[in-house]
C-alpha cells in the first residue's frame, strides 16, 4: 500500500465513524431493551464474530521497536474472531489475523539487511477483552464502549530480506507472539457494533530476519475497522453491550417516577374525599342543638333546651292538665291510609325533595295524624349505590322531608321520629335494577 492514501483511509474512517455514531443516537435503547437490571445471561447473547481490515506496519504510532526499518511500507490486513462474552465487562476471543509487514532500512551497512517483507499466512491467538464503558454507571449504556484486550498466540511467517540488494527468502516458521489490542466499539443497533482499533503485537526476533538486534522481539502494529454481529435470538440484546448496573439506575429511576405518581394521585383523592366529608358534614351540621339539621331548620338559633317541630320551630307551651289515655288502635283503615303514601312517595332523583304526586297520598296520612293522634317513625333506606355516607345522609334526609311535609299539615312534630338507615336494611336484592327500587323506599310505622 502506498503512503500517500493513507490520509483518504483515515478521512474513510473518521466519516464512518461520524455517520455510524449517528445512526447509532437513534438506536441507543435497542441494545438494553428487553432486559431486567443484573438478569440471568439467558437474557442476552453471548456469542459474538467480528471482521475487520486494516493497515499492517513494522513500527508503530510511538516509534520504538522500529530496529532501524523507518521507511514504512503500509500493507494491508486482515482479521476475523469469534469472542464469548462471559460478563457484562469480560470476554475471551479467539482471533485470526493475516496480511504482509514490510520495513525498510535506509542507513543499513553494507552487509547488513536493508529491506525486508514478511507474509504471515495465518495466525491464532487467544485474547481476553475487558470492556471499560460496562463497568462505569455513569456511562448509561453509553453507545461508545472502550476496550483493552491482550493474549496469547501462534504466529506464522516467512520472512524475506535484502542484502546488498540479493534477495534471501527463509523457510517458513510458527512462533508464540502477543497481541495487546486497544480501541473503541461502537453499538449502532441490538447486536452490531463498529470496531475501530489499534493492535501492537510482539513477535520472534526473527520476524524482520534481523537476530542479535538490541531488541529481544520484533513489533509491528495493525490498525483496523471492522463490524461485530452478535450470534444469537435478535430479540435478545448482546452481553458485551449491557451495563447492568446503569439498567439498574435507570430501573430504579422508572419505578420511583412510577411510586410517585400513584402516591400523588393518592393525595389527590385523599382531598377530594376529605372535601366531601366536610361537605356533608356542613350539610348535616346542627348549629343549636335542637335536632334539626340546618338545612331544615326554619327557625336557626333556637335557645338550648327549647322543643322543636319537625321545621326546628318552638312548639306552643302545653297547659298541665290531666288527660285520660286512650288505647290506639290501629285499623285497616288506617294501614291503607299509610300503604298508599307509601307506594305512591316519590323524590326527585337523588335528592330530598318530595314530587308533587305523591303530595295527596301524604295529606291523607297528615289528617289521619291529627284526627287519631297516632305516632309515626319513618325510617329511611336507599339501594347499595354510592358511597355509605352518601346513601346515610340521603336516607336520613328523606326521611325529614317525609317529616317536615307533615309538621306542615298540622301534625305533631313531636309524634314524629325519623331515621336514616342507607343501604343497611334491604329487602331485595341489590344485584337487579327492580331489587334496587323496592330498596330505595321510606317505611311508615303507626303506632
Amino acid at each position: 500500500m502506498n503512503v500517500k492514501n493513507l490520509p483518504k483511509i483515515s478521512m474513510a474512517l473518521v466519516a464512518g465513524l461520524i455517520s455510524t455514531t449517528a445512526f447509532a443516537q437513534v438506536n441507543r435503547e435497542s441494545t438494553i431493551e428487553g432486559t431486567t437490571p443484573l438478569g440471568p445471561t439467558l437474557e442476552y447473547r453471548t456469542w459474538s464474530f467480528g471482521v475487520n481490515a486494516g493497515v499492517l506496519n513494522q513500527s508503530n504510532i510511538f516509534g520504538f521497536n522500529r530496529g532501524g526499518f523507518d521507511k514504512l511500507e503500509h500493507n494491508v490486513g486482515y482479521s476475523a474472531y469469534i469472542k464469548k462474552q462471559l460478563s457484562p465487562s469480560f470476554g475471551l476471543k479467539a482471533q485470526y489475523l493475516g496480511g504482509k509487514i514490510g520495513g525498510k532500512n535506509e542507513n543499513a551497512a553494507a552487509t547488513a539487511v536493508s529491506e525486508f517483507e514478511t507474509k504471515t499466512p495465518w495466525s491464532a491467538a487467544l485474547s481476553g477483552e475487558w470492556t471499560m464503558a460496562n463497568t462505569n454507571w455513569r456511562l448509561a449504556n453509553s453507545i461508545i464502549k472502550p476496550y483493552v484486550a491482550i493474549g496469547l498466540g501462534v504466529l506464522n511467517f516467512e520472512t524475506t530480506t535484502t542484502v546488498a540488494g540479493n534477495k534471501t527468502t527463509a523457510d517458513s516458521k510458527s512462533k508464540l507472539y502477543v497481541p495487546v489490542d486497544a480501541g473503541f466499539k461502537f453499538a449502532i443497533a441490538k447486536g452490531v457494533n463498529i470496531d475501530l482499533g489499534y493492535q501492537l503485537n510482539w513477535a520472534n526476533q526473527r520476524f524482520d530476519g534481523v537476530t542479535g538486534g538490541q531488541y529481544k522481539n520484533d513489533l509491528f502494529s495493525y490498525a483496523h475497522a471492522g463490524l461485530e454481529f452478535a450470534i444469537g435470538s435478535r430479540q435478545k440484546p448482546y452481553l458485551g453491550n449491557s451495563n447492568p448496573v446503569a439498567t439498574l439506575v435507570n430501573d430504579v429511576n422508572a419505578k420511583y417516577d412510577q411510586i410517585k405518581a400513584e402516591r400523588d394521585a393518592l393525595i389527590a383523592s385523599n382531598k377530594a374525599l376529605q372535601n366531601q366529608m366536610q361537605t356533608l358534614s356542613n350539610e348535616l351540621a346542627d348549629d343549636d342543638g335542637d335536632g334539626v339539621a340546618n338545612k331544615f331548620d326554619k327557625c336557626p338559633n333556637t335557645p338550648s333546651g327549647t322543643k322543636v317541630d319537625g321545621a326546628g320551630c318552638p312548639l306552643p307551651e302545653m297547659k298541665n292538665e290531666t288527660k285520660v289515655i286512650e288505647k290506639i288502635v290501629v285499623t285497616e283503615e288506617d294501614k291503607k291510609v299509610v300503604d298508599e303514601a307509601i307506594k305512591n312517595l316519590e323524590f326527585d332523583l337523588g335528592k330530598s325533595t318530595i314530587r308533587a304526586r305523591s303530595h295527596a297520598s301524604l295529606d291523607r296520612v297528615a289528617a289521619l295524624l291529627i284526627e287519631k293522634n297516632f305516632s309515626l317513625k319513618l325510617a329511611g333506606h336507599t339501594d347499595n349505590t354510592g358511597s355509605m355516607q352518601t346513601n346515610l345522609r340521603l336516607s336520613k334526609e328523606r326521611a325529614e322531608a317525609v317529616k317536615a311535609f307533615l309538621v306542615s299539615k298540622g301534625a305533631n312534630a313531636s309524634r314524629i321520629e325519623a331515621t336514616g338507615y342507607g343501604p343497611n336494611q334491604p329487602i331485595a336484592s341489590n344485584a337487579t335494577a327492580a331489587g334496587r327500587q323496592e330498596n330505595r323506599r321510606v317505611e311508615f310505622t303507626l303506632y
